[in-house]
């Protein structure tokens, strides 16, 4: 399969996210452009890590199966429930800001079709945009892409460029992930079609190969890359908005010289949809069957990879013979549909129970009916719903574990404290909406950002109350990204075309 940048690219179509950015041009200005390359061939290969996704199906921290410390992607584990390491600030204030000065982080983007299709400048970091905080060379490292189309590379102490930025064709989206074996890669998605793999192992950033979204076929929806991409052993998980399921075998080692190298090859790919959700889309709205993108963050268990799509399947697929001679090919063990829009990533618990969150984005009774947030067990395929929440407006943000509560915040600013046991809704507490921005639990505190270009912190130390605020800093711009936690500092960007330290 030839590896290149195509000739020609398919016309996008608008993405799920896009479809909502409409109330988000308030706080914003954002377009389109051209990419970079690369792909080298494998020379030297040393020791490969294990063939098998054989890692812990929760990471308490990140040195449990990653050996690379640090917060590595999307909520910072396979489960996508490990938000970073304390402590958290208690006398809280802007350290640096970046860019410095009066510069912004901005570009202008298409939105090809819809009711707000159009050209916009884009400014900041949005949904999902958590930064990745990790320790290279005793120096800490915080990387982040951004709606200027590019990917960062900045010190945790000082906000400075450690390496320039590395510029893709097109702003980023999603959450950038750090390789959890110690190869300095970084792998990262973008509208421009591709998934990027950057190598960070020199004065600049290296492009090592990417993949494009029309790799496969048949494909339905766009060619963005929204999902943070999930790196276990030597292989790379990812869903596209292309509404496929992808496996890389990275195949990573280093040349002669010490420069790291993959040599890719795809050896896996599967259509996140069926007919028998195309069937139940057409009775809701004949003109959105195709709307069927993969835009969350892979989530993994026992060998099984878990995701969810635009048209409201929720699927698992077990990966467990990955590099086994004479084992079977992945396979699907696992379908519940809710009938509406999924962007959220599915969060996985100790014991393999998945938390869904969904939007309001059809007019779908399966959707009435079944709720908005659900916990579902995987284990019962054929009843697997154990509790649910109705809201309105549906949730953006991926929810997040503490202890025996659930915590989600709504896209009308409307946060849930739920029992994970029973679904009983133990509180609520209003934000500025919307509410994109993941929650995250670090130190019984919980920290949130809002629309308004609030971050806040909450005590969460006692599930059973409404959580008291213990602080909240003011920045510019709605905060739509997901903030990073590391070693008594807080990294996030905003809408407002900045990107924060915050700390003590």
């Amino acid at each position: 399969m030839p590896w290149v940048e195509p000739l020609e690219r398919r016309p996008r179509h608008l993405s799920g996210g896009e479809r909502g950015d409409g109330p988000r041009l308030v706080f914003l200005l954002v377009a389109l452009v051209v990419v970079a390359v690369g792909a080298l061939a494998v020379q030297r290969v040393l020791p490969e890590a294990s063939a098998s996704p054989d890692v812990p199906e929760n990471l308490p921290d990140p040195a449990s199966g990653f050996t690379t410390p640090g917060l590595l992607t999307f909520r910072g584990s396979p489960s996508r429930s490990y938000y970073g390491e304390g402590p958290i600030p208690q006398n809280p204030k802007v350290v640096w800001t970046y860019p410095g000065d009066s510069e912004r982080m901005c570009a202008e983007s298409e939105v090809p079709r819809g009711e707000h299709a159009g050209e916009f400048f884009w400014c900041g970091s949005g949904w999902t945009g958590q930064p990745a905080v990790f320790e290279r060379d005793g120096r800490t490292w915080v990387v982040f892409g951004a709606y200027d189309k590019k990917v960062h590379f900045v010190d945790w102490e000082t906000g400075e460029d450690i390496i320039p930025p590395y510029e893709t064709g097109d702003i980023i989206k999603g959450s950038v992930t750090i390789d959890p074996d110690g190869y300095p890669i970084v792998y990262s998605g973008s509208r421009d079609n591709f998934v990027h793999m950057i190598a960070i192992d020199g004065p600049e950033p290296r492009p090592l190969w990417k993949l494009p979204a029309d790799a496969v076929t048949p494909v339905k929806w766009n060619d963005d890359w929204d999902g943070s991409p999930l790196v276990m052993g030597d292989y790379l998980y990812e869903g596209g908005e292309n509404s496929q399921f992808h496996i890389v075998k990275l195949n990573r080692s280093y040349d002669e010289n010490d420069a790291v190298q993959v040599a890719p090859e795809l050896v896996y790919n599967t259509p996140g949809w069926d007919a028998g959700l195309l069937e139940e889309l057409a009775k809701i709205d004949p003109e959105r069957t195709d709307d069927v993108s993969i835009e969350n963050s892979v989530a993994y268990h026992d060998g099984v990879i878990y995701f969810a799509n635009s048209g409201g399947l929720v699927q698992g697929w077990d990966v467990s013979g990955l590099g086994q001679e004479g084992a079977s090919p992945p396979g699907r063990v696992f379908r519940f549909w809710n009938g509406d829009d999924i962007d959220a990533s599915v969060v996985i618990d100790e014991e393999g129970m998945l938390y869904v969150a969904s939007q309001v984005e059809r007019d779908s009774p399966r959707a009435e009916e079944v709720g908005q947030l659900i916990k579902l067990d995987p284990s019962k395929p054929d009843d697997p719903l154990v509790w649910s929440v109705h809201d309105s407006r549906g949730f953006w943000a991926t929810p997040a574990l503490h202890d025996d509560l659930v915590i989600a915040p709504s896209d009308d600013g409307t946060t849930y404290g739920v029992d994970r046991a029973t679904g009983e809704v133990r509180w609520t507490t209003v934000l500025p909406g919307p509410t994109w921005s993941s929650p995250v639990v670090v130190d019984d505190v919980w920290i949130q950002g809002d629309c308004a270009g609030g971050i806040h912190a909450f005590d969460v130390s006692d599930t059973t109350v409404k959580p008291p605020e213990m602080w909240n800093v003011q920045v510019v711009g709605c905060v739509e990204s997901t903030p990073a936690v590391w070693n008594g500092r807080l990294f996030v960007g905003t809408r407002g075309g900045r990107f924060v330290a915050i700390g003590d």
